[in-house]
């Protein structure tokens, strides 16, 4: 008897021990999400960037195109009082060798934490996109079209998913009466400067019924400008925000600073199209180790056009056009046309066909990478796919065809 009855209170400790444990874990969650992007492309033209030898056409295995291939974990914890607590863990990887996307960092794509409040807004520490993405990509071409082929050439504005930072602040508040206001500053860590090699950025969006609209600001503050030879103050590797660089801005990667403002606006005709325009300025700003003499501008407007002729397919079209201001000796300005077409056809829910076709032609002068006084005719590249391989020449078509499956 003594057995049972002591048989009965393990198990009534343990039932209790159950009970009180299982309100934590009901107010836990943790996702494992992901997506996986493998296609062909090809290009008319492929050179190396900086390079002046003449490129050839190639087909090649390409990935990413449509989403960057990724897995990450997404958990929240319930705090009380309407706040939670958030992280996330993000690595992007290349499904086609199976590497990492960017060498040496595990969550290249995001790690953070914070805590999120439908009252007060949310507040995170970490590397994480900054506010002037967050906010301002949903009104340029990568909101429907894949930033691979359609993203501004170069992504010259950031507009594509590549702009994320290191040691990151962000805030971002609540939707009031349609408002969002959001900011974020990331840390340098640099000993005697609070400045140096810091990054900022600002944004608001408002979106109400069929309209939307945003503005938002960032500023980019190398932390090794004067600091090594040139091409060692790559603007890329500034607080970890990979600001690409391309065709359009090799000859500009040793600025003091970056600034980017960007303006935007979309409208939702009904269930079936829409459409987004928006404007942007990209100003390079030259320091005492700067390789070229005189502030660079690029001037940025496009627009895109989003069809859905029936549920599970999406046909848009992009354009766009790129003018850089006359500096640092150039007296034709550097000018970019862009066209974009992307098809994407929902075989189910999470796994998609798409197709898209880009072509660039530029035009004018603008700095090589072999410092100040390399003036060099503008050569071609299409979104931000090929930032590494341009074109050898003022033209440039791609396509590319694949499929993409989330998880």
């Amino acid at each position: 008897m003594d057995r049972i009855i002591r048989s009965l209170c393990v198990a009534s400790l343990g039932t209790f021990a159950v009970a009180s444990f299982t309100p934590a874990v009901a107010q836990n969650s943790v996702t494992l999400y992901g997506a996986i992007d493998n296609g062909i492309g090809y290009q008319s033209s492929q050179t190396a960037l900086g390079s002046t030898s003449n490129g050839k056409s190639a087909v090649k295995m390409v990935n990413g195109v449509w989403l960057g291939s990724r897995f990450g974990l997404r958990g929240s914890e319930d705090l009380g009082g309407g706040t939670k607590a958030v992280f996330t863990l993000e690595e992007g990887f290349n499904s086609s060798t199976g590497g990492q996307a960017v060498t040496g960092l595990m969550f290249n794509r995001q790690s953070f934490v914070g805590v999120t409040n439908d009252r007060y807004g949310s507040l995170a520490a970490g590397r994480q996109y900054a506010s002037y993405f967050q906010l301002m990509s949903p009104f340029g071409p990568t909101a429907w079209i894949t930033g691979y082929t359609g993203a501004h050439p170069g992504d010259i504005d950031g507009l594509d998913t590549v702009y994320r930072s290191n040691n990151t602040i962000l805030y971002t508040s609540p939707r009031i009466f349609g408002v969002v206001i959001s900011g974020s500053y990331s840390l340098a860590g640099i000993p005697g400067s609070i400045n140096q090699g810091s990054s900022y950025s600002g944004a608001m969006s408002y979106a109400q019924g069929p309209v939307a609209a945003g503005v938002g600001f960032s500023r980019i503050n190398n932390s090794t400008v004067g600091g090594g030879a040139y091409g060692a103050d790559s603007a890329t590797s500034n607080a970890g925000a990979q600001q690409g660089l391309s065709a359009l801005n090799f000859g500009y990667q040793t600025a003091q600073a970056q600034q980017r403002f960007a303006a935007g606006a979309s409208y939702v005709l009904s269930s079936a199209f829409d459409i987004r325009a928006i404007y942007t300025n990209v100003q390079y700003i030259p320091g005492t180790g700067s390789a070229f003499a005189s502030e660079a501008i690029f001037n940025t407007g496009g627009v895109v056009f989003h069809w859905k002729p029936f549920v599970a397919l999406d046909l848009v079209a992009e354009y766009s056009y790129t003018r850089a201001t006359e500096a640092n000796g150039i007296t034709d300005s550097a000018r970019y046309h862009q066209i974009v077409l992307s098809q994407y056809y929902a075989i189910s829910k999470r796994t998609g066909l798409y197709a898209s076709e880009g072509f660039t032609r530029a035009g004018g002068e603008t700095l090589g990478g072999n410092g100040m006084g390399s003036i060099i005719g503008a050569t071609a590249t299409v979104g931000d796919g090929y930032n590494s391989t341009p074109s050898s020449s003022r033209s440039m078509f791609v396509g590319v065809a694949g499929i993409v499956h989330r998880f």
